[in-house]
């Protein structure tokens, strides 16, 4: 179950964060789109609304949250560039998930709303000074202050994560 969960395991941001590092996150979230519009295009209704994993979420689901979920990071993003270490607010993922826009509607809505949204971040991310990299937010659950170039990372992260809960799926039930 593991494995279904966490296919490329838990995030592993290392300590000392490299301008190379940096680099090949934001290459990571750019080109997320559209591997996510090519791993897709060829769904039926019926294998978007197939659960990557037991008590997992629908594809469909997936998409919508990587939508929901970055937006959120991008207005973390903002906050932590225009305030002085900012406490976050925190989200109820699984509640977003069960939402109608979340469990019915197109995917394209999710695919365009992703494309855009992440064409902004990587816009703001390359021109980020050094200083502003370093700035911080601070997680209301954890109390931790997270770095916007560890946020990077862990989005980074994030992306190749749930792309691996689709195709992982895709590869399991021959639809690959």
């Amino acid at each position: 179950m593991y494995a279904l969960k966490y296919p490329i395991g838990i995030a592993n941001i290392p300590e000392d964060i490299s301008t190379e590092n940096i680099q090949d996150w934001i290459q990571i979230i750019e080109e997320l789109p559209k591997k996510l519009k090519d791993l897709t295009s060829t769904l039926s209704e019926n294998q978007l609304n197939t659960q990557y994993r037991p008590d997992g979420w629908t594809i469909r689901q997936v998409l919508h949250h990587i939508g929901d979920s970055h937006t959120n990071s991008y207005i973390r993003f903002k906050w932590a560039l225009t305030e002085d270490k900012p406490i976050i607010k925190a989200y109820f993922e699984e509640r977003w998930a069960e939402l109608d826009d979340t469990k019915n509607a197109p995917i394209t809505l999710a695919l365009d709303h992703i494309t855009a949204l992440h064409a902004k971040m990587v816009y703001l991310f390359k021109n980020l000074s050094p200083d502003q990299l370093n700035k911080t937010f601070i997680h209301p659950e954890t109390g931790d202050k997270i770095s916007l170039k560890k946020n990077i990372g862990i989005y980074a992260w994030h992306s190749e994560h749930h792309y691996e809960h689709i195709n992982q799926l895709l590869i399991r039930n021959n639809w690959k």
